[in-house]
């Protein structure tokens, strides 16, 4: 799709977030479409790329943007296999793999988990709009594992605010470079858009409260496996919070060193299990995906090389 250019100069009085100063310009057009392609680096102030969509403005700046049009959600149905580990009629619960992207974005339209949603045909709640149909939370694209799924309002409403509330306990399991000291423990550092890396986070003192709690399930020559529960859920949480204590997590090229010594297809980081109470009175549900095989091949290879 070609992109359309924009160009706008802030007038007095208009002093405001970039996402809002565009919203109010651009009328045609949801700030969370245009947040999309700030995100994505097409945005420009006064000649200078800007992908922060909280950029202040002031009266004066030129401001261009370029929006690639996203395409209609109509038509996205595809037939991609799903792992669904759960399902009633008002959620299910889905096993994503590593390398699937949840929801189309500029650059990924197909194949995502919201496409495969669609193929199945199952209804989906509306409340993240058309891009993301029944999305409650997010896995970034080289995790697997498991996934909530509203298929009303009324429950995606409601499975919102007890991820809020803390009431869904969501447990990872993640290989991580290096050994892990203390065997357990709870990592609070906030976390926050990296201050030189944009498309990267990293616990900074600004950021947004962050818990991270572990415990050590065992020790390899080389490497730790490590039980995680998340308290909050801000963007790259376990990968930013283990690189923040020097052991990124196996597979993690952003966050950690081009070569680990692991070849794996993606994060060796899987959310293995979901527990919650069901938010329409169906009693406590405890959901759990082991890990792919390629996963549980390593660890295996690891052990044999000699655990600790």
């Amino acid at each position: 799709m070609s992109a359309v250019k924009h160009e706008f100069v802030v007038a007095e009085g208009e002093g405001m977030r970039l996402d809002a100063f565009l919203t109010r310009r651009l009328s045609g057009l949801s700030r969370s479409e245009i947040q999309e392609n700030i995100s994505a680096g097409r945005a420009r102030v006064n000649g200078i790329a800007v992908s922060k969509k909280g950029f202040r403005l002031s009266p004066g700046d030129a401001v261009e943007i370029e929006i690639v049009p996203r395409p209609p959600i109509a038509g996205a149905k595809e037939d991609i296999p799903l792992d669904i580990r759960y399902e009633d009629r008002w959620l299910l619960v889905v096993n994503k793999p590593a390398g699937m992207v949840v929801h189309p974005a500029p650059g990924h339209y197909s194949g995502t988990l919201v496409n495969a949603l669609l193929g199945y045909g199952a209804s989906l709640s509306d409340v993240g709009g058309e891009f993301r149909p029944g999305i409650v939370h997010r896995l970034d694209k080289e995790t697997s594992g498991l996934l909530l799924v509203a298929k009303s309002n009324a429950c995606h409403l409601r499975l919102a605010e007890m991820l809020r509330a803390r009431e869904i306990k969501r447990t990872y399991l993640a290989l991580v470079t290096g050994l892990v000291e203390p065997a357990s423990a709870i990592i609070t550092g906030p976390i926050g858009r990296h201050p030189r890396y944009r498309h990267k986070m990293a616990v900074v003192a600004h950021g947004k409260e962050a818990v991270t709690e572990y415990r050590v399930l065992r020790y390899f020559r080389r490497h730790t496996l490590v039980q995680v529960n998340l308290h909050t859920g801000r963007t790259h949480q376990i990968r930013v919070h283990f690189a923040h204590l020097g052991r990124p997590v196996v597979g993690d090229e952003v966050y950690g060193p081009k070569t680990q010594g692991i070849k794996y297809s993606g994060h060796m980081l899987h959310a293995r299990t979901l527990e919650f109470m069901h938010p329409f009175g169906k009693g406590k549900l405890s959901i759990t995906a082991e890990p792919s095989r390629e996963f549980l091949e390593i660890l295996r290879r690891l052990t044999e090389d000699g655990a600790q």
